[in-house]
């Protein structure tokens, strides 16, 4: 197995991608952190995944607050003796809404969530995987984090924040042997493209374990000489197809 041994954080792990990805890295024999808001949809991930045989734990964490961050780091040492792999993948959105009409405090919601939490998370878990002299951090960005768009304001500026924030991760994390990737996901079908988005045509999306291949190849050593790069997995929604 391609992990064994090490052990995982996801956010986001209740359904979606981050299950798909909590799925991924059990099956290559890490033990695996859900985490999310909802402590229904990630218990029944950690029950899917132990009955799958892995080893797979749930703790209910708002990523955007710091003390509820570090209180799961905290019990994720406790639990498995250290921290190998994050995957910074919950995120929230928005229907479509122009900045001008923007409650401030919805675009802070939006931020707080798809960028400070990643900051909080990999702010947390360095310190561990320096101990363990290596790990893998793996921030799940968009195709939104490439360019601007109306309507999606929070949201794209807060993916591409978090590209930005990988390549400086990358850099400040490189002599302890920690590498730092973002993966940039096209149109994937997901609960919450269909609440912000409505029904999409067939055909035009991914589905949420094609990007759970992605981290899977990140995560493990195979992608050794890969650090502070951003991976386009646009699938059927690549520009290149318009």
């Amino acid at each position: 197995m391609k992990l064994a041994g090490r052990v995982a954080i996801v956010t986001g792990a209740g359904r979606g991608i981050g299950k798909a990805i909590a799925a991924a890295l059990a099956q290559e024999g890490a033990s695996v952190v859900a985490i999310a808001r909802s402590p229904e949809q990630i218990e029944a991930t950690a029950r899917d995944l132990n009955a799958g045989g892995g080893r797979a734990i749930a703790i209910r964490t708002d990523v955007s607050d710091e003390a509820s961050v570090q209180q799961m780091v905290d019990a994720t040492v406790r639990q498995f003796g250290g921290i190998d792999i994050l995957v910074n993948n919950a995120a929230v959105n928005l229907p479509h809404i122009d900045v001008v009409d923007m409650d401030p405090a919805e675009w802070r919601k939006v931020v707080d969530v798809n960028l400070t939490g990643p900051f909080l998370c990999a702010r947390a878990v360095i310190p561990h995987m320096i101990k363990r002299r290596g790990g893998r951090i793996i921030n799940i960005s968009s195709i939104g984090g490439r360019h601007g768009a109306k309507g999606r304001g929070p949201y794209r500026a807060a993916k591409a924040g978090l590209i930005n924030l990988t390549e400086t991760l990358a850099a400040e994390c490189w002599p302890h042997g920690i590498n730092v990737n973002c993966i940039c996901p096209g149109g994937v079908d997901t609960d919450m493209l269909r609440e912000i988005s409505g029904e999409p045509p067939r055909g035009l999306l991914m589905k949420p374990e094609q990007i759970a291949s992605v981290v899977l190849f990140l995560a493990s050593d195979e992608s050794s000489a890969i650090t502070g790069t951003a991976i386009d997995a646009f699938g059927p929604t690549n520009p290149l197809f318009r």
